[in-house]
């Protein structure tokens, strides 16, 4: 055999491709590093996920204190008959996991004829912080509150009252309050708020309440508006 026909014959055997076992050992590698990419890339999506319950949580826990700040902020002093019109509810009734207020600023934006106060009240009901709205000051027997849950897994939720001695006090009127001179119509300074929650602690809030209303309770329909 010539040199010629050696080389023609070298070339060939160069050309050869991979064998088997070196396409299996490519794509055992590759399946290792497919899957620790996906391994990773599920991780990412779990914690983004995670991320944003938690933002949401987060934001839901912020307006149900927003909601409860601007209420009272925006309490007056406004008493409402009860459900059978044989006693007077007075503008602002606080125990120590309850209260029930009238407030200011109930939005009218279709211009309808009733007021713009608002009945309200909160309440701990097992885990959930409620929030209850009356659909009139003054109640017929059946009126109810609509109640809307602000937040659950709540593991406390208490309240005090500042009076005008500057004494914090657990329930609103105070027990010694004397409804002729005004008392039990009248608004606490302040309300201290705490929240216990899972996963945020304790949320501590001292809320003042508007103190240049007037002092006299402007009665029942009447009386006033």
């Amino acid at each position: 055999m010539n040199r010629k026909k050696m080389d023609k014959y070298a070339k060939y055997k160069l050309a050869y491709g991979f064998s088997l076992i070196e396409l299996l050992v490519a794509v055992a590698i590759f399946a290792a590093m497919a899957a620790m990419a996906w391994g990773g890339l599920s991780s990412i999506v779990r914690t983004r996920a995670d991320l944003v319950r938690e933002q949401d949580d987060f934001r839901a826990l912020m307006r149900a204190v927003a909601l409860f700040d601007r209420d009272l902020r925006q309490a007056v002093v406004r008493s409402v008959r009860s459900n059978y019109g044989t006693a007077t509810v007075p503008a602002f009734i606080g125990a120590a996991d309850r209260m029930e207020f009238t407030r200011l600023g109930f939005a009218n934006p279709q211009a309808e004829l009733r007021s713009n106060l608002q009945r309200v009240l909160y309440q701990l009901d097992g885990d959930k912080l409620e929030r209850g709205v009356y659909a009139v000051l003054d109640r017929a027997p059946g009126t109810q509150p609509q109640m809307t849950v602000l937040r659950d897994k709540v593991g406390a939720f208490r309240l005090r009252y500042l009076d005008a001695q500057q004494r914090w006090v657990a329930a609103w009127p105070e027990p010694n309050g004397n409804a002729a001179d005004g008392t039990s119509a009248a608004l606490p300074r302040a309300v201290e708020v705490h929240l216990e929650t899972a996963g945020y602690g304790e949320i501590t809030r001292v809320i003042e309440l508007v103190s240049d209303w007037p002092t006299t309770d402007p009665g029942l329909p009447g009386a006033g508006s």
